[in-house]
């Protein structure tokens, strides 16, 4: 999961809260919506924590790599 995917979810539980306006027996929408929402959220979050701590995309050199230059003959 990644950042895209908390977007996603936190998207889809907003228009499940307030776009929604469907009246259900057995669950409600309006709740799933929340809940989606906060997991969007976290989710996100976790994933900025985590990316921050790998490093992300490395900018700079790498250790070890020797650069030989070829000889003109």
């Amino acid at each position: 999961m990644g950042i895209g995917t908390g977007i996603v979810l936190f998207t889809a539980g907003a228009i499940m809260r307030y776009a929604v306006t469907v009246q259900t027996q057995g669950f409600n929408l309006h709740t799933i919506g929340i809940i989606l929402m906060i997991a969007g959220v976290a989710t996100t979050v976790l994933s900025m924590f985590f990316w921050q701590s790998w490093g992300g995309l490395r900018r700079g050199t790498r250790e070890g790599t020797v650069v030989r230059e070829r000889e003109i003959l």
